[in-house]
């Protein structure tokens, strides 16, 4: 490999590296080192201990493999459902450095840059003109078509790499923990604006934003509130409760029509709630500039369930905030043994894929919700040691 000159911005080297080396035949033997969702939840990747693989959600099947000679990969990070990945090394006897991300063009199946860092990179986001590369204090902007710096931003350490992007091209907007506990900082760069919400006391834990980049869901490491916030002025549009005791949070998701928020925790249940926030109005073709804070309208759809409340919800203002909690609408339940991330499909289905290797897709009742109906359940891969 060339010698690498390290700075603390990061250094992109097109060429002159060691590209991963295929291997020869199927690693039977591959454990499961991570999973991911690409960016419309319409496939996901496995990083496993001898190389990655891809695989389609409706139907669930395996797209692809590549079985590397030289260990595997904590990060596969996908752009939608291209040639492009963005792998970083990690896993039982990895070759590959966790402080490089190598972007990998599956087409000519080679690495065609790669980025270096001093310290470990927690997360690697892609769009379709953009490279964000997350480290514990700081993030890293690059333009896709050049390999450019564009951006750099400080932050509280952020040991799970949390960064979200937006993925409509006619919006440029970056969610990541701030400088502050419970402080979210939301770059919209097409704006030229910077937008801090104090979200919650704790610190985040999890957070996820629509494509367009108008809607931010949250919830912190204390893990009983999940939060639903308007980027433009921050205003807070909702709250609804997974639980009353501590939990870890694993991954929020919102449907695509803005209708549906789940949530996935250490507590072994997928939680499902009815948003009264949507998107409405929005002219899909209009700019950045002229989408405002107005476009976000609450409002309850009448051929959907609401979510359940404390029967002394009447008493909001004299009882604790507790009593006057939005429930969770819809509930599936998993294993506790293991992390689980949980998607929208089709059709008021969703899918959850765990570290166990399992993919679950199950359906839920939009008028009367209550427990969900499991459709499929496949087992993809063992699990690894790494978690």
């Amino acid at each position: 490999m060339t010698s690498t000159l390290y700075n603390s911005q990061g250094i992109l080297h097109p060429r002159g590296f060691r590209s991963p080396e295929p291997g020869f035949g199927d690693s039977d033997g591959a454990e499961l080192v991570s999973v991911s969702w690409n960016q419309d939840y319409s496939c996901f990747s496995s990083g496993t201990s001898h190389g990655f693989r891809i695989y389609n959600c409706e139907p669930f099947k395996e797209t692809f493999r590549r079985e590397l000679k030289d260990g595997g990969f904590k990060i596969v990070e996908m752009l939608f459902r291209s040639n492009i990945l963005a792998l970083v090394g990690g896993g039982p006897n990895s070759q590959y450095p966790s402080n490089k991300v190598l972007i990998w063009d599956d087409h000519q199946s080679r690495c065609i840059s790669e980025f270096s860092f001093r310290s470990e990179i927690r997360a690697v986001k892609l769009r379709r003109d953009r490279i964000v590369v997350v480290l514990e204090h700081k993030i890293y902007v690059y333009n896709f078509m050049d390999l450019r710096l564009l951006h750099q931003i400080e932050n509280l350490a952020n040991p799970r790499g949390l960064c979200c992007l937006s993925h409509h091209m006619n919006t440029s907007v970056l969610a990541c923990p701030g400088v502050r506990r419970g402080e979210v900082r939301v770059e919209h760069f097409g704006l030229n604006m910077v937008q801090i919400i104090n979200a919650h006391d704790a610190n985040i834990a999890c957070m996820t934003m629509t494509l367009d980049g108008l809607l931010l869901a949250t919830a912190s490491t204390k893990g009983t509130l999940i939060r639903i916030f308007n980027t433009m002025d921050g205003t807070r549009l909702q709250e609804v409760r997974r639980g009353t005791d501590r939990a870890d949070i694993y991954s929020i998701a919102l449907s695509p029509n803005v209708q549906w928020l789940a949530v996935s925790s250490d507590k072994g249940t997928v939680h499902i709630f009815s948003l009264r926030v949507r998107v409405s109005g929005e002219d899909s073709h209009s700019t950045e500039h002229e989408t405002s804070s107005n476009s976000l309208q609450a409002l309850v759809t009448p051929a959907s369930g609401v979510n359940p409340g404390s029967s002394l919800s009447f008493l909001r203002g004299v009882l604790p905030r507790y009593f006057s909690s939005e429930w969770s609408f819809a509930q599936f339940h998993v294993p506790e043994v293991t992390q689980f991330f949980a998607a929208f499909g089709a059709q008021n289905t969703i899918a959850i894929i765990g570290m166990d290797g399992s993919f679950y897709r199950c359906s839920f009742d939009p008028v009367n919700g209550g427990e969900m109906t499991q459709l499929e359940y496949v087992r993809f891969l063992k699990p690894g040691t790494l978690k």
